[in-house]
């Protein structure tokens, strides 16, 4: 099954490697999220150490900020640094209390498991940790050259995205209820499954996002996650919808079947539309998907039951559903590649 280490092993771009951190890290509490968030929005002033008194206020309100809608922030029975938190959201708590609280308490165990993923780290490091000998965090030159590349309007969402999911899976139990994106509001918001209806899509761009490393599922090129700009992502089905109405029944909603793309592949003028992309795009579908369930993603359990429990059982599921929509829509589509698409 494909994994963490496949993920950035093609291409370990710094983008890449900060993508496996949040995307597949372990999720005990959301401090990762967190701080990653912090660590992109800090204004560098010349120096590369950043003290922990900077980051602990901010790192600390965004924690606050997400306790405000999702009360669980991780998986202990207790913690003496979010209920520092929770006192400060209740205005119980001064900031300057609240920044002795997190430099003493909130950075304990995320700084040294921030690089880790599946148990090893990853080939990149952002920081130096010289909180011993400097007070602080020293940024390496790939967090520089992360933070100045073109995907770096794209990782707030893509951490936000996947904070979000987290929580959820924390607040539902996903080993027991299916997940399906919902569009109810302009962040994604996860909702149980219901009543079969076609789901809208659109909230899952964030989601999407990192596990295509910001770039068009089809063409390769590098897509934004802002409404409106030249790149804007599209979310697509890679099996049209259209073929639900053609007696095809599967959940083609769902986010096995989904994919970022360009406008111009989307709905171009040699855009895909409702055509069936030529089979050769199935083995990366599949290998997105496996990205999915092997970062245990809030929406593992929904595309594992949706498409096979094992890498063999989804891969059959894949060739089964093309096989069926080859049937009917006869002719297939082909992206013009300008950049590398490889996931």
């Amino acid at each position: 099954m494909t994994n963490a280490t496949d993920y950035f092993a093609a291409a370990p771009t710094p983008a890449s490697c900060w993508r496996a951190i949040v995307l597949f890290g372990r999720n005990v509490a959301s401090y990762k999220f967190a701080l990653a968030e912090t660590l992109l929005a800090q204004k560098r002033s010349g120096s590369d150490l950043i003290k922990l008194e900077e980051l602990a206020v901010p790192f600390a309100k965004a924690i606050c900020r997400h306790l405000q809608h999702s009360p669980i922030q991780g998986t202990s029975a207790s913690s003496q640094f979010l209920e520092r938190c929770r006192s400060f959201a209740q205005g119980n708590t001064s900031e300057d209390q609240l920044r002795d609280a997190t430099v003493r308490l909130g950075f304990i165990n995320v700084i040294d498991a921030f690089h880790n993923v599946n148990g090893e780290g990853v080939p990149t490091r952002f920081f130096v940790d010289e909180r011993s000998s400097g007070g602080g965090l020293r940024l390496t030159d790939h967090f520089l050259t992360l933070a100045e590349s073109a995907h770096a309007v794209n990782l707030p969402f893509e951490i936000e995205a996947r904070w979000r999911l987290v929580e959820t899976s924390w607040r539902l139990g996903l080993h027991e209820k299916l997940i399906t994106l919902s569009d109810r509001s302009s962040n994604p918001e996860l909702v149980t499954a219901g009543d079969g209806r076609r789901v809208p899509v659109t909230s899952a761009r964030h989601a999407l996002s990192g596990y295509q490393k910001g770039k068009c599922f089809y063409c390769g090129t590098t897509i934004t996650l802002i409404s409106g700009a030249d790149q804007s992502a599209e979310v697509d089905h890679l099996l049209p919808h259209a073929l639900m109405s053609r007696g095809v029944r599967l959940n083609l909603d769902g986010v096995w079947n989904l994919v970022l793309s360009c406008r111009d592949c989307n709905r171009g003028p040699r855009g895909k539309f409702a055509l069936l992309p030529v089979v050769d795009y199935l083995a990366r579908l599949a290998t997105r998907n496996d990205y999915y369930v092997s970062s245990h993603h809030p929406l593992r359990e929904t595309i594992m039951l949706q498409t096979g429990i094992t890498a063999e059982q989804r891969c059959q599921f894949l060739r089964d559903a093309y096989h069926k929509a080859a049937e009917l829509l006869v002719h297939t589509w082909r992206a013009d590649s300008r950049e590398d698409a490889t996931l």
